[in-house]
């Protein structure tokens, strides 16, 4: 199925689908996540993604790296829309959220890639019934057979060379049929929910594919991949995963058309940020 963001008839009826937090609900009942992230390289970009986390779920749990300690413990003084826990609690926070964000931020070389291989496989071998999406550091320091090892299938959100690192295809220059096709079959083949990033999202669980048209040059910013890692972890809280997985590539790509119209394409990852619960307010 095509999707284009310039398409609000579409987008709109899309979004009826679209699950609003029930008026008798209490703190916890629209969703909790766990955000794992950060390296002593990247470490805003698991903030971004806790921040947009923080704007549609109940609670956001975050978790850094020791070796980004120095940076970790100024967090708390940052981050005001959740929690900030210890690694040595992590095991208690992923057994209490809904979903966990793994990777981003999180660096492939040296001892910290080694942490970020550890950590994802210890993730999928103890919890394998747990809601994952697999971003960034995550994606290219895991196997690809990992995936088959999870019970609940995961969104894993990589671009194409990620894809391609993962799965042994370069698809890059490929017509985008062709992409829509490997899409589809390596979803089926490893029961897994691909989010493939692109100037064109294909989204797959396997069975169904979307294709997302639209956004513009604004989102090849850093940031953004952490951005929708976030929305699509927030949304599996309350959503199939591939409906989460749509909703989130359509909500940031529809947010840029807008900021496009006000900043052209001079807009950041904050201005996104901002904007992504506006535009979702007109959507719904």
């Amino acid at each position: 199925m095509l999707i284009k963001t310039s398409d609000n008839n579409l987008i709109k009826s899309l979004f009826k689908n679209f699950p609003l937090p029930q008026v008798n609900s209490h703190k916890g009942q629209n969703g909790k996540i766990l955000v794992i992230g950060g390296s002593s390289l990247f470490h805003s970009a698991s903030l971004w993604s806790a921040e947009v986390a923080s704007h549609f779920v109940d609670m956001v749990h975050y978790s850094s790296t020791k070796e980004n300690n120095e940076i970790f413990m100024s967090i708390k003084t940052k981050f005001r829309g959740g929690m900030v826990v210890k690694q040595e609690d992590l095991d208690e926070y992923v057994l209490e959220d809904d979903v966990v964000l793994a990777g981003t931020g999180m660096v492939r070389d040296g001892d910290e890639g080694k942490f970020t291989c550890e950590l994802t496989k210890r993730l999928i071998s103890n919890f394998p019934k747990k809601k994952f999406v697999f971003d960034a550091g995550s994606l290219q320091t895991m196997d690809k057979e990992w995936l088959l090892e999870l019970k609940t299938p995961a969104i894993i959100t990589p671009h194409q060379k990620e894809f391609a690192k993962l799965f042994g295809i370069n698809i890059i220059d490929f017509s985008l049929e062709k992409k829509e096709q490997i899409v589809l079959e390596t979803a089926e083949k490893f029961k897994t929910i691909i989010l493939l990033k692109a100037v064109n999202d294909i989204i797959s669980d396997g069975k169904k594919t979307y294709v997302v048209k639209g956004g513009n040059a604004g989102l090849t910013k850093g940031g953004t991949g952490d951005v929708l890692a976030a929305l699509s972890a927030s949304f599996y809280c309350k959503n199939n995963p591939l409906d989460a997985a749509v909703f989130a590539s359509v909500l940031l790509k529809k947010t840029s058309d807008v900021l496009f119209d006000s900043k052209k394409y001079w807009y950041n990852v904050n201005d996104i940020i901002k904007k992504l619960p506006e535009v979702l307010k007109s959507l719904v």
